[in-house]
């Protein structure tokens, strides 16, 4: 009998001391999109993104400028506006490239890997200590015996998606 009440009062002691430490001491994280000072930014620009590229597949400057555009829309509060705008992105498409990966023992690739490659200018005209002008590559792998007619759209889109994400990051993310 006296064992249990010891437990009991234990096993209360524990709980109060878990439930004090959790309300004394917390740690908050705050993913939300953008890390901007919204009193300073409320304008952006979104330029275009032309194909420069020696391989040259036409939807994928449509399909990453809609996604580019969406994305800061979603994350961000900014305005878009044609001119005058506090933040610019702006860049091309540098690189659209196959290369055979992963070698059979016949000598024969039995997965292609397409890479996309953006190069990015990003101007803060608020701050030049913020501009960037870095290029950002992305990959996919699909199966050699598949056409790359098949599957380029889908990859595109998965492509597309990645590099804006890694865009985001490094200009309105300030990650």
């Amino acid at each position: 009998m006296a064992w249990n009440k010891f437990l009991s009062i234990r096993i209360l002691l524990t709980a109060l001391l878990i439930a004090a430490g959790t309300q004394a001491c917390s740690i908050s994280y705050k993913f939300n999109g953008a890390a901007l000072d919204y009193s300073v930014y409320k304008t952006i620009q979104i330029g275009s993104f032309p194909i420069r590229a020696a391989l040259v597949y036409p939807q994928l400057q449509q399909t990453f400028e809609t996604e580019l555009s969406d994305y800061i829309t979603r994350n961000t509060r900014l305005k878009s506006v044609d001119s005058g705008a506090d933040l610019q992105i702006e860049g091309e498409f540098t690189g659209y490239s196959l290369s055979p990966q992963a070698v059979t023992e016949d000598a024969y690739a039995s997965k292609t890997r397409l890479t996309v490659t953006v190069r990015v200018k990003y101007i803060d005209n608020k701050n030049e200590k913020n501009n960037i002008d870095q290029s950002f590559s992305s990959y996919r792998d699909f199966d050699s015996s598949e056409m790359l007619t098949d599957v380029q759209d889908e990859l595109c889109q998965q492509i597309a998606k990645e590099l804006v994400d890694l865009i985001f990051n490094a200009t309105l993310g300030n990650w």
